[in-house]
């Protein structure tokens, strides 16, 4: 200890972090707004000081990086290991700090009585304020170590955090937003489900009383890990408060010979001062520079058309052909066969397993249709649910061993499907020829939706182990293996929509399905929570039929099409059912999607506070020159007027030119505010503080605004 500093700070541009150093275990001292030079770590500490209070120990044991039942802490420990000793109570001593760059720590801490080496590394990325974090175990004895808990890096939050949001929701109705208050005694999400889910994403915000989206002090805090996970805020007795998360590890999962390691989902966690879409902004900026390859930070992201709506199962070469030709003059980039193409596929109920093209549908393979694509300007993409496997299918009954099951235990049904085992060399080995052999026999394929639909019930691999880390671990692998080979493919992480929606899968795809609904009015709740954590650009937003197919509710076009212009628009249903205003409205806003896509996919995002009426949002440059906001009404004002519309984010001294750019045309019973302010130049101002009467519309109306600086 006496070659270790007592403090260590890392500094990005608005926030600082302090780690102390001078107890037995490194711990958080401060993640905040950035501090001055002269504010010392000792002047935070002495602030710090706690004294013995009755009837407690007289010193409290620390809410380190891992907290430990070896020193005494009776929260919930941040490592639960156990061999046949005493490993269950380990205590490691920090015996090294780390700083291999300007913005990393590297906390190396040895128990060397029980063999056990643990390592918390710490980063703070300079430009966008988010801190990354994960936890290095390894095993330093001749003895088995089981692990059953090694969370990530935790986190204690200042005493001003009593509040916490949590994300939940279910298939087709994801990231709903759950407020509670921070009570004693701990705020738990579990999942089980062996993929990230639809239930809980591993996504938590805690904030001061009175914040909203453009005002007060507010956490986030991400797992990036694709498998089960475990969420955790505490409100200890004493009034300390912190949060931990980490994979969720099934009994028997994880056990470490002598020199193993495991390592850590990583924590990715940003503080604001400004409020929910500040902090919002700083897992853009990250996830932009820091999980999206160079390539695809680079390319103008296509528009889609995906056949599962439209046609679902009932494949034809020539319908293929005809729905190419509708959808190439409305503007559509990419064309994606959806399930259905592949041996014996004519239900959910078949084939999966089986990835050759079904000739019986496509006599000459898959060529016609993409060459056909192709020479309408479009890229073609294609389904695979490479985990997945029927029973009804070649390779189930040459192979029923290669599924992840439970003896004794009869597998429950789930859309006729069961998951193979990847941590079989020879499963992998088996998917990797299917998928390239595709891919090469189709070298212009360019996508993949890459598709996962149940839940993994039976989680044992084929030595009777619990395989969801492994599996998870496989296949990150099979992805950057099948991308690495064919350079310049892109793959969308689907998986029922919005069921493996995070940072872990994210650095190996290149696109998220944010839900199966789509739904208008769904999609704005569902698009609202998901852009928390994730940028305009990853989020898969389509233009979906005219009645819903899974809520069967009927939305105009207008408001269907405002809706998916603000993500990584597409379309997905029949495009020969548009009637012609449909088709020209739904053309001239994909044309309007163009028109500003590289801004919508760059630009700062700025949610409003909800009235419960309408869903309002923002986009603006770095330069405060341009921006669009979006005016979504979705209920019924009680009043004879809505409320007004107060513009955030502008530069107030700036002149905007003010233009109703969405729809086309907007049709009221008399004249409103609309008529009097289009083309016309306020200050930003006169904007924010005063703000524009909204008309009387209908709910499911959409309305966008374009503000030019003058």
């Amino acid at each position: 200890m006496a070659d270790i500093k007592p403090f260590f700070r890392l500094d990005s541009a608005n926030c600082t972090v302090i780690f102390d150093c001078q107890s037995k275990t490194p711990a958080l001292l401060y993640f905040g707004k950035r501090l001055s030079e002269q504010t010392t770590e000792t002047m935070l500490t002495q602030l710090a000081t706690r004294q013995e209070v009755k009837c407690a120990v007289v010193e409290e044991a620390p809410i380190s990086l891992s907290p430990l039942l070896g020193e005494g802490f009776t929260g919930a420990p941040g490592l639960e290991l156990s061999n046949d000793t005493i490993a269950w109570s380990v205590g490691p001593k920090l015996q090294e700090v780390r700083q291999p760059c300007a913005s990393t720590l590297e906390f190396v801490s040895v128990d060397e009585l029980r063999g056990i080496e643990v390592v918390h590394s710490i980063t703070l990325d300079s430009h966008t304020d988010v801190l990354s974090a994960h936890t290095v175990l390894t095993n330093l004895s001749d003895a088995p170590l089981s692990v059953n808990f090694c969370a990530a890096p935790t986190f204690q939050l200042p005493d001003s955090m009593n509040k916490l949001v949590s994300f939940e929701g279910r298939w087709s109705n994801e990231f709903q937003r759950q407020s509670v208050d921070l009570v004693l005694g701990s705020f738990v999400r579990e999942n089980r489900k062996g993929k990230t889910s639809h239930d809980v994403f591993p996504g938590l915000l805690v904030h001061s009383e009175g914040a909203g989206e453009q005002q007060g002090e507010c956490y986030g805090f991400h797992l990036g890990w694709s498998g089960n996970n475990k969420l955790r805020a505490e409100l200890l007795p004493e009034g300390r408060r912190y949060v931990q998360m980490g994979e969720l590890l099934l009994p028997g999962e994880l056990t470490l010979a002598k020199g193993q390691t495991y390592q850590s989902p990583s924590i990715y966690g940003s503080f604001s001062s400004d409020g929910f879409s500040a902090l919002s902004r700083n897992f853009h900026r990250f996830v932009k520079a820091n999980l999206l390859s160079q390539a695809q930070r680079e390319k103008t992201r296509p528009v889609h058309y995906n056949t599962w709506e439209g046609i679902y199962f009932d494949h034809d070469v020539d319908t293929l052909k005809q729905l190419a030709d509708k959808v190439a003059p409305l503007g559509v980039e990419r064309f994606v066969l959806d399930d259905g193409w592949f041996k014996g596929r004519r239900g959910d109920y078949a084939g999966l397993g089986d990835w050759t093209v079904d000739y019986e549908i496509y006599p000459d393979g898959l060529s016609p249709v993409i060459d056909h694509v192709n020479s309408l300007g479009m890229e073609f993409g294609i389904w695979f649910e490479p985990e997945m496997v029927n029973p009804d299918s070649d390779l189930y009954r040459a192979h029923p061993d290669w599924v992840l099951g439970s003896e004794n235990n009869e597998q429950l049904s789930f859309r006729n499907q069961l998951v193979l085992d990847l941590t079989r060399t020879e499963v992998v080995e088996y998917l990797y020829k299917a998928i390239d052999d595709i891919l090469v026999e189709y070298p212009t394929i360019k996508y993949i939706k890459w598709d996962m639909n149940r839940d993994i019930n039976h989680a044992g691999n084929f030595s009777g182990k619990p395989a969801v880390h492994q599996q998870t671990l496989a296949l990150y692998r099979l992805i950057d293996r099948i991308k690495a080979a064919h350079p310049g493919l892109e793959i969308e992480s689907c998986s029922s929509g919005g069921a493996r929606v995070d940072y872990g899968v994210l650095a190996h795809t290149d696109r998220v399905w944010t839900s199966d609904s789509n739904d208008a009015l769904d999609r704005l709740e569902i698009q609202r929570g998901c852009s928390f954590f994730f940028p305009s650009s990853v989020m898969g937003a389509h233009v979906g039929p005219r009645d819903c197919h899974i809520t069967g509710r009927n939305v105009s076009i207008e408001m269907r099409a405002a809706v998916s212009l603000f993500g990584h628009m597409g379309i997905e249903m029949d495009p020969r059912e548009l009637t012609d205003h449909e088709y020209n409205a739904l053309k001239a806003a994909i044309a309007l999607h163009k028109e500003h896509r590289d801004f919508i996919h760059a630009a700062d995002l700025y949610r409003l506070d909800s009235d419960d009426l309408s869903i309002n949002f923002g986009l603006i440059d770095e330069q405060k020159s341009k921006a669009l906001f979006a005016y979504n009404s979705v209920r019924e004002t009680p009043r004879t007027a809505p409320n007004k519309l107060r513009f955030v984010g502008l530069d107030a001294d700036t002149q905007y030119t003010l233009n109703l750019v969405w729809p086309v045309k907007f049709e009221e019973y008399r004249p409103s505010s609309i008529a009097a302010v289009n083309g016309q130049t306020f200050t930003g101002e006169a904007l924010m503080e005063f703000g524009l009467q909204m008309p009387i519309s209908f709910p499911q109306t959409s309305l966008i605004f374009e503000l030019t600086k003058v």
